[in-house]
């Protein structure tokens, strides 16, 4: 046996012998030493969730038996601070105590420790949205959307926008390479982990761009009566809002921006084409036009004639009546104040006007909104006379020394001249309507004439013959004589009747004798030659 192993038998032979305590007792005494590497047991075992009871053990092989402190990297037990016991326990443990803890085991001969994690899983907390780039946001820019929270396990996204969910899936941020205007709107996002969900707050992505789909609408819509209330609207698509300048029949009104635009009692002359302009710092868009359409009763009906003037007969007249209304108005003709069966139409044409078509004419404008009638106007035909008619007083034979009156008398227009002669007489024997002859003789008897003018045209009368007598019969005389020349006529056609009468009886005796001799001699009966 070498030196070596008689020393170590020895210094097995002293461990091996008892020992004599202080009471007096013998004990056996092993070999102090240093505590070894601590272990660290956790319960209950397996995923620690914040809440819950957790104790950590910590145990160490030590002769002496060690001592045990607790020491921490964390808020909750701040580096160096000492809690002394073999076991560390949370009641209730926090997501804020995750770290690592040192358990240190010491005894009078040294010291040794161990380092142990715990990992407290929890639930989705401080959930917030972010915006990148933040503030104003322009049309086709590049935006990204943010969401984060403080989870144990990391915690999936589901994000929604206006509360409806988008199928963007868990992952997260969200990008949006060229924003557009229905991209607007607000967000949120929902984390969740097998511990807890947790909705953010909401975030308002405020997209601007330039107005878009800009229209009017007019209100009420269809046939505006005149007074009644119009309200012009302009609407625009636009972020932020846009101002309006409106137009009518492409002149700017002086509205000012704001809109809509309110007519308290709309009148004719507002009726027009009205569209209006939507700018805002990003753009301007105008909008399709509108008609407003105003509808009144007819107001102002007039009457003319064409050609005007003088209108001769035979030639082509036109009437027309005009009335500013809306709808257009209907019209009634009428002809010194009687209706005309001319149909509401109009303009009326007359091909070829006749004389007695010249009379006052006017119109009546109706619509369903009301009516009115125009003025009269005069349709002036003019034409050359007619042949005139000549009277004379007295009439018949005209007593030698009397006075004669002629009259003559034509329809003429314009109203015809009137001018005497005696026939075979190239002479004028005198002018207008009525000429007199003063003690006439038997020399101024004859054919006398007249003749009508005008700027139209002439005409002359028949003749009339005018005889003078120096004796003539009384009208006794006259009424006497004819008297007697009637009653002989009568009694000439009487005779000449009898006498005819007379020679028809005569002629149909013979006959009869005739007839009742050939009778006889033939042996007839005499009944029936006496027949």
């Amino acid at each position: 046996m070498d030196l070596r192993s008689a020393a170590k038998g020895f210094l097995a032979f002293l461990l091996s012998v008892p020992v004599l305590q202080g009471n007096g007792d013998l004990t056996a005494r092993g070999v102090e030493y240093a505590p070894k590497t601590p272990s660290v047991t956790v319960s209950p075992s397996g995923e620690i969730e914040e809440g819950s009871s957790v104790t950590l053990s910590c145990s160490s092989d030590a002769n002496p038996a060690a001592t045990y402190n607790w020491f921490s990297n964390i808020r909750a037990y701040p580096s160096r601070e000492m809690k002394e016991g073999q076991q560390l326990v949370f009641r209730p443990i926090l997501s804020s105590q995750s770290g690592q803890y040192r358990c240190e085991a010491t005894n009078k001969l040294g010291g040794n420790y161990v380092t142990y994690s715990i990992n407290v899983n929890y639930g989705p907390k401080h959930i917030s949205v972010s915006s990148s780039p933040s503030g104003e946001i322009k049309e086709g820019s590049s935006v990204t959307l943010s969401c984060s929270s403080d989870a144990n396990p990391a915690a999936e996204y589901t994000w929604f926008k206006n509360n409806q969910p988008l199928l963007w899936g868990p992952s997260q941020p969200h990008t949006f390479p060229s924003v557009r205007p229905e991209d607007r709107g607000t967000y949120r996002c929902h984390a969740e982990n097998k511990y807890g969900q947790l909705s953010s707050k909401t975030i308002i992505m405020d997209v601007q761009y330039a107005p878009k789909t800009t229209s009017v609408t007019v209100s009420p819509s269809g046939g505006i009566e005149e007074g009644s209330s119009v309200t012009l609207s302009c609407s625009s698509d636009a972020n932020p809002a846009a101002e309006y300048i409106w137009f009518k029949i492409n002149q700017s009104l002086l509205w000012g921006p704001s809109q809509p635009h309110t007519f308290p009692s709309v009148r004719p002359e507002d009726r027009g084409t009205y569209r209006c302009l939507a700018r805002n710092r990003y753009g301007q868009l105008r909008s399709k036009s509108i008609i407003m359409d105003v509808q009144y009763a007819p107001k102002t009906p007039s009457v003319t004639v064409s050609p005007s003037g003088g209108i001769e007969e035979g030639s082509s007249v036109t009437l027309s009546c005009s009335s500013d209304a809306n709808p257009a108005a209907e019209y009634t003709w009428f002809k010194n104040n009687q209706p005309l069966l001319w149909g509401p139409s109009q303009p009326h044409t007359f091909p070829s006007v006749r004389p007695e078509d010249r009379g006052t004419y006017r119109c009546h404008a109706e619509n369903q909104y009301g009516q009115l009638s125009s003025n009269s106007i005069f349709l002036n035909v003019t034409y050359d006379p007619n042949t005139p008619s000549v009277t004379v007083s007295p009439s018949g034979e005209i007593k030698e020394g009397s006075s004669v009156a002629l009259s003559c008398s034509s329809d003429a227009n314009p109203a015809a001249n009137y001018t005497w002669f005696r026939e075979h007489e190239d002479s004028v024997k005198a002018s207008g309507q009525n000429y007199t002859i003063t003690n006439i003789t038997s020399e101024l008897g004859g054919n006398y004439y007249c003749q009508a003018h005008n700027a139209i045209g002439l005409h002359n009368s028949t003749f009339l013959l005018i005889k003078v007598c120096i004796q003539c019969l009384k009208t006794t005389d006259v009424a006497l004589t004819t008297s007697s020349s009637w009653t002989t006529t009568v009694a000439v056609r009487g005779i000449v009747v009898l006498l005819a009468t007379v020679l028809l009886l005569v002629f149909l005796c013979m006959r009869r004798k005739r007839a009742s001799s050939k009778a006889c001699g033939q042996g007839g009966r005499p009944d029936t030659v006496e027949e």
